[in-house]
């Protein structure tokens, strides 16, 4: 869960309700967050305990699928849509361990990720992190920082990681994931992943917890979700539960699980009915 609305706009830290990135990024073990962000996270936890492996697992994943652009298909761009807190093995981090001459921009809504962003980056200058709407592509593509890296004459790798839960179907998530690999080069491909359940009347009960919270959410089953790529074509192993998108043993570990709520590790394997979905995909045809 890492991008979603501000009431207060682009800009504003809310420190009154939880946001979905201090949240995704406390599962992770980062420290930028408030306690309204971990309280959050611990109701949803009691009602739904195979969140955190899910969460975890989708960032075990970004690693497998940049790794799989980079060094398997040589893309060299990439924008990572809701990007989250930074932690450890970042986008570019991943990137930069098997090719040098890649260009990343980072983008969210929250401020936050803006400020911790920036900071970690002061020393690349072929990433960026910008504060933009994921559901405004044409503000995103339009930006100053994305049009000084990435050449839309060449392939780009979008990343919609852990995000397409926060795209509304009113949002038109067709049309946004679409938005940049239309525009960019022959071999452009999409990277997705979001929260889906197979039982319809527990994805109903998520979907209005979290919303409760004021973060914009929207479970979906599996063939929702196909249907919403159905544009795309996907890599093997197709569209699956991301612990089995191919999996690496030696892959580095993700930090410790805060100790609070460290006792719900491997819940997964008890319900697994919900669970993060996703997979690599090539750009349709132009």
């Amino acid at each position: 869960m890492v991008a979603g609305r501000q009431d207060k706009g682009i800009g504003a830290i809310s420190i009154d309700r939880p946001t979905s990135a201090r949240a995704y990024g406390w599962m992770l073990g980062g420290k930028d967050n408030y306690e309204v962000d971990r309280r959050f996270m611990q109701t949803q936890l009691k009602r739904f305990p195979g969140a955190l492996d899910s969460i975890r697992q989708n960032r075990l994943f970004l690693y497998r699928a940049v790794r799989y652009l980079t060094h398997e298909v040589g893309i060299r761009q990439f924008i990572d849509m809701g990007c989250g807190l930074p932690t450890d093995n970042n986008v570019h981090q991943v990137a930069e361990r098997f090719a040098d001459d890649v260009s990343v921009v980072y983008v969210d809504i929250d401020p936050i990720v803006l400020a911790h962003g920036r900071a970690m980056l002061t020393n690349s200058p072929r990433t960026a992190v910008i504060t933009a709407d994921i559901r405004d592509q044409a503000s995103v593509i339009a930006h100053e920082d994305v049009g000084r890296l990435i050449d839309f004459d060449e392939p780009v790798a979008v990343l919609f990681l852990a995000v397409g839960h926060h795209l509304m179907n009113s949002d038109e998530p067709r049309k946004v994931m679409r938005a940049v690999v239309d525009r960019a080069g022959p071999g452009s491909y999409l990277a997705f992943s979001q929260i889906v359940c197979e039982d319809p009347a527990r994805g109903v009960q998520l979907t209005d917890s979290i919303r409760a919270a004021g973060i914009p959410w929207q479970t979906r089953t599996p063939a929702e979700v196909d249907e919403m790529l159905s544009d795309f074509a996907p890599v093997e192993p197709g569209l699956v539960n991301v612990v089995d998108w191919r999996p690496l043993p030696d892959q580095p570990p993700l930090p410790p699980v805060p100790a609070e709520i460290a006792h719900y590790e491997g819940a997964s394997n008890i319900d697994r009915t919900s669970y993060e979905y996703g997979g690599v995909l090539a750009a349709p045809p132009r």
